[in-house]
């Protein structure tokens, strides 16, 4: 396997546990907060979509698809239009309030994107830098491992609420 392809694998196996945690929900069940701090299913893919989206494009010099895929008017969300989720509190969390087809829609259109992406990595690709504002400076392999790292915990976190809302009904 080809780094290129280990990280096609990687982030096919988030866009499925993104499936598996939205499918067959409602918009009440996917805007559920267990406990009044939590993060819902919705936020949290949202979330996860829009880190993805944000540092891919940004390492691949291209739109996010958030806006160039008119995504952005589709959600109707009350945030700033380059929002990822970071700094949200309960209030921000409670306003993410979408179908389930809509998260994944959006999900799906990043995930081909990101797949496009890096099928035409090569390893040397990996050591570009591609933010100087750390110490050490961040490389795109580096990038792409957080950007996994990120997902995957937020896509656990959705399937455990998900758990949590099937075992209360």
């Amino acid at each position: 396997m080809t780094s290129a392809e280990v990280l096609v694998d990687a982030y096919g196996r988030i866009h499925d546990l993104v499936h598996r945690a939205v499918g067959g929900l409602t918009t009440d069940q996917l805007a559920v907060q267990i406990e009044p701090a939590a993060n819902s299913i919705a936020w949290l893919v949202w979330h996860l979509t829009r880190v993805q989206d944000d540092h891919l494009s940004d390492v691949e010099g291209s739109d996010q698809i958030w806006s160039s895929g008119g995504w952005v008017g589709r959600f109707g969300l009350p945030f700033d239009p380059g929002a990822t989720g970071y700094g949200h509190g309960t209030e921000d969390v409670a306003a993410v309030r979408v179908p389930g087809d809509l998260l994944t829609g959006y999900h799906d259109a990043v995930h081909a994107a990101t797949a496009e992406f890096l099928r035409g990595l090569t390893d040397a690709d990996l050591d570009r830098i591609v933010d100087t504002s750390w110490n050490p400076p961040v490389t795109l392999g580096v990038r792409l491992v957080s950007v996994i790292s990120d997902n995957l915990q937020h896509a656990g976190q959705a399937a455990y609420v998900r758990g949590v809302i099937e075992r209360r009904t």
